[in-house]
């Protein structure tokens, strides 16, 4: 995905058998951290990810304090399609 900074994220979904959804991302383009993030955030990983904030994105620094990642910053995010 492009952020509105021109650099790109890496953005995953996990779905959980429940209907819980989570999202994790990536701004190094790595999917295994990303996939980690979304399994965290849907409850299916036991442990939350730690991420080093390159960037200061608002993502990366809500993620490293422990915070909900204000997704809605970025208006690519809302335009993601996302398969059943």
């Amino acid at each position: 995905m492009r952020l509105a900074s021109g650099q790109e994220a890496l953005v995953a979904r996990a779905l959980a058998d429940d209907g819980r959804t989570g999202f994790g991302f990536s701004l190094e383009l790595d999917a295994t951290q990303a996939r980690h993030m979304a399994l965290y955030d849907a409850g299916l990983w036991p442990e939350r990810p730690r991420i080093t904030t390159r960037m200061a994105h608002p993502w990366e620094t809500a993620w490293a304090a422990g915070e909900r990642v204000p997704w809605e910053l970025e208006p690519a995010f809302s335009r993601l399609e996302w398969l059943p």
